[in-house]
């Protein structure tokens, strides 16, 4: 478990981290969101031991980082934004290199490595210098040295950065395989990562918490959430849907021939939309109700403080 209690941080009297408090329960994946100067990094960096808070604590496994840093950090596995390695290592030393330093010998070394590769599945590269790999694959040998001691808690940033749609599918499987057993923290821009993988939604901005909760309490904030929206494959007139019955609002892209109907607080539309689209044989291609937009959302919260 982690437990972070006021939590403050700042960097020549500027205020990075202001009073985070959180907990964290094995099992959960909790994405991490935020703009760019939030103080996400800041906060990772510090649960890591990476960086002292100016102000608070953090326990992990009843444990304070302040008295047992060294006993704490064999606990984490941290995957640090853009992957350093050493690029002239070959990927198979660089794992033996990371695998002694944190103290595997002889055939546990090699287990571990063997286990590893598999899960990251970096069997073609391994006697291929790190420097010589693309963006995509050197991302995957740094998430390997955060797992290579099967850690209690994965912290990771970024961790699907630059991998192709495959790639990231397989990594995004290992990580909900992973959370089992384990607590898994990930700071990412791609909103469809919260989805995919997270069972919890942290934002912040300004150093500040601003939502706490599951991906589907975030997406209940958006204001697409429970809209339905038709995209047409030609112009047609589709002002009459506006004037439906329950129908709040009517949001149309001329551009791309997508049309948004907003529900009245507690009505359900779809089946009335669906009937007036077959009754007057409108050109619809396709017709959905909206579970949220999670760009929208993010954006509206994170603007408010910004703005407050």
């Amino acid at each position: 478990m982690i437990s972070v209690k006021n939590l403050f941080k700042s960097f020549n009297g500027l205020q990075v981290v202001n009073d985070l408090s959180f907990d964290i329960n094995p099992g959960e994946v909790v994405g991490f969101l935020g703009p760019n100067g939030a103080g996400k990094s800041t906060t990772m960096k510090m649960l890591t031991g990476f960086l002292v808070p100016t102000s608070g604590d953090i326990y992990i496994s009843n444990l304070s980082l302040k008295q047992s840093a060294l006993e704490i950090k064999k606990k984490i596995g941290y995957l640090p934004e853009g992957a350093p390695a050493y690029g002239d290592m070959t990927v198979l030393q660089f794992l033996n290199f990371i695998a002694r330093i944190r103290g595997y010998k002889g055939v546990e070394k090699t287990t571990r490595i063997e286990q590893v590769v598999q899960q990251v599945e970096l069997q073609d590269v391994l006697d291929k210098p790190i420097d010589n790999l693309s963006k995509g694959f050197k991302r995957r040998v740094g998430l390997a040295q955060a797992l290579i001691h099967d850690p209690e808690i994965l912290i990771l940033d970024e961790p699907t950065d630059g991998l192709d749609p495959n790639q990231k599918h397989q990594v995004r499987e290992l990580i909900k395989n992973l959370s089992k057993d384990k607590i898994v923290i990930i700071s990412t821009h791609i909103l469809e990562e919260v989805t995919a993988v997270c069972n919890r939604v942290m934002i912040i901005s300004k150093g500040e918490l601003l939502f706490d909760d599951t991906p589907n309490a975030l997406n209940r904030r958006s204001k697409y959430y429970g809209a339905v929206t038709l995209h047409f494959s030609y112009r047609a007139d589709a002002s009459e849907l506006g004037e439906l019955e329950g129908v709040a609002e009517m949001e149309e892209d001329l551009e791309t021939g997508r049309v948004t109907l907003f529900p009245k607080p507690g009505a359900d539309i779809l089946h009335l939309v669906t009937a007036h689209a077959q009754r007057c044989k409108l050109p619809i291609d396709s017709l959905y109700v909206e579970q949220g937009r999670l760009d929208q959302v993010f954006r509206k919260i994170t603007q408010e403080v910004r703005n407050g």
